[in-house]
């Protein structure tokens, strides 16, 4: 799935709509990024980032709300990042982006709050995952120094805040962005 593609979006959301009817849970999670700096950045990077993040976000949230609204009840969790809320040299169109989800987020969690459908946002930190592995030792020190906790991220805490935002313990929290950054944003 190109989640870039409305074309591509609207036809995977058809397909599993007419198999099951009712869709609980929306987890938006797809996202790259595209390093380079403002000067040297080619409008093709640009947009292939904001696409792919921001536009493939709204995509996927507009396939289900219609459902959701007619079942009086849904889930959207939106993975943003913490660059979205302190930017980051080289990654102007994923802060963009990541930015974009939160104020998308916020604004579909005032559309949908009365029909008792939740939005928020998850803005992992530095997670150990294959991007961070791509790091140097230098970079993932320095990263560190900047987190009060002195350690990544794993994908299972991420998971588990995503768990709990799915579940009915979270049911009166709506339109939060929740950093998951052991402390780095504080």
């Amino acid at each position: 799935l190109d989640i870039s593609s409305k074309n591509e979006v609207d036809k995977i959301f058809n397909t599993i709509l007419n198999d099951i009817q009712t869709l609980d849970v929306l987890i938006n999670n797809a996202g790259i990024t595209s390093d380079q700096l403002v000067a040297r950045m080619e409008f093709e990077i640009w947009q292939n980032v904001i696409n792919t993040n921001l536009s493939g976000t709204f995509y996927c949230s507009k396939a289900v709300t219609k459902t959701m609204i007619r079942q009086k009840y849904g889930k959207i969790i939106n993975i943003g990042s913490i660059i979205g809320e302190v930017g980051n040299q080289g990654q102007s169109n994923y802060a963009a982006s990541k930015a974009g989800i939160i104020g998308f987020s916020k604004s579909l969690a005032k559309e949908l709050g009365s029909r008792n459908i939740t939005v928020n946002v998850v803005n992992p930190g530095y997670i150990d995952t294959g991007m961070t592995n791509n790091l140097s030792d230098i970079q993932k020190n320095d990263f560190l120094k900047k987190i009060p906790l002195n350690k990544f991220g794993t994908v299972i805490d991420v998971a588990n805040l995503v768990c709990f935002l799915c579940s009915d313990k979270s049911n009166y929290i709506t339109g939060q962005t929740i950093n998951i950054d052991g402390g780095m944003v504080i």
